[in-house]
């Protein structure tokens, strides 16, 4: 029974993919980077704490949501025919349970938002909801995805400020960017199943553009980034992380240009967790030193 019980909760942390944390970090960065600018590089602890909290709530929620959608074809798929619901390790009852527990505790975070923040929180469900099902009809649903990141921007942002300015939209506008680039990398892995089992994805839509198309988007990040640290009068010091940055951004570029092994694409995304974490160390730097 123990046995039983303790693959069953291996299968839940699989589930809601906490045992690969880039992908619940990368969605934390967007939200830090936002508390970190809107506060002037004094965030409220409390609002910290709300976003670690809720990214990890929402993140896992969404997880759950997608694999629901995908449970009949990520079988098919080399990467994702392992997940919990796809071979049958849970039911689709435990991960709708699953899912509403997710959230349910993301809503129970909410109470320390301002109205606004609150609004944008709503606002962002049905993109985490519906994404899946936008790899089946439309031919960039990492656009999709996207959108539900740029809320991560938008929700600290208003909780801080009580409203949203220029310099939201243009974090925002990086993010998306940002997001679309690096979540296009990651589907490159699965372009070839993709394709096999008809599923839509930025990859394929983009073809051999592909590389240019994400080298374009690290480089609207990149400028957006620059107008952004402009504006604020940032200290030197993120201009040095910002260009280093930018080379990285510029090294995958330059390497997805030719055909990869699929593990290497998995740690370009990866790369990118780390990209994120050292803009917000040079964000908190220029803020600081300024």
């Amino acid at each position: 029974m123990a046995a039983a019980t303790d693959s069953t909760w291996i299968a839940v942390v699989r589930l809601l993919r906490w045992d690969k944390p880039a992908g619940r970090l990368i969605l934390m960065i967007p939200a830090l980077w936002s508390a970190l600018l809107a506060s002037q590089g004094h965030p409220n602890p409390v609002l910290l704490g709300v976003i670690v909290l809720g990214t990890l709530a929402t993140s896992g929620a969404g997880c759950v949501v997608n694999d629901l959608w995908d449970r009949n074809l990520d079988p098919q798929v080399e990467r994702t025919r392992d997940r919990p619901l796809a071979s049958r390790a849970l039911s689709v009852r435990v991960g709708v349970a699953i899912a509403l527990v997710g959230f349910l505790a993301a809503w129970g975070l909410t109470r320390f938002l301002t109205p606004l923040s609150y609004g944008l929180c709503v606002a962002a469900v049905p993109f985490i909801v519906f994404y899946p099902s936008a790899k089946r009809w439309f031919p960039l649903p990492q656009l999709v995805l996207a959108i539900a990141w740029g809320f991560a921007v938008l929700i600290p942002w208003s909780a801080v400020t009580n409203g949203l300015d220029t310099n939201a939209g243009l974090l925002w506008g990086a993010t998306l960017l940002w997001t679309l680039g690096f979540d296009t990398v990651y589907a490159l892995a699965d372009r070839e199943d993709d394709e096999r089992v008809g599923i839509r994805s930025s990859a394929r839509t983009f073809g051999a553009f592909a590389p240019h198309a994400i080298g374009l988007c690290y480089l609207g990040t990149a400028l957006l980034l620059a107008l952004l640290g402009q504006r604020l009068g940032l200290h030197p010091l993120y201009w040095l992380v910002w260009g280093g940055s930018l080379g990285l951004w510029g090294r995958q570029w330059w390497r997805l240009r030719s055909p990869l092994p699929r593990p290497v694409y998995t740690r370009m995304f990866a790369e990118n967790v780390n990209i994120g974490f050292a803009l917000l160390l040079g964000m908190g730097l220029g803020l600081w030193l300024k």
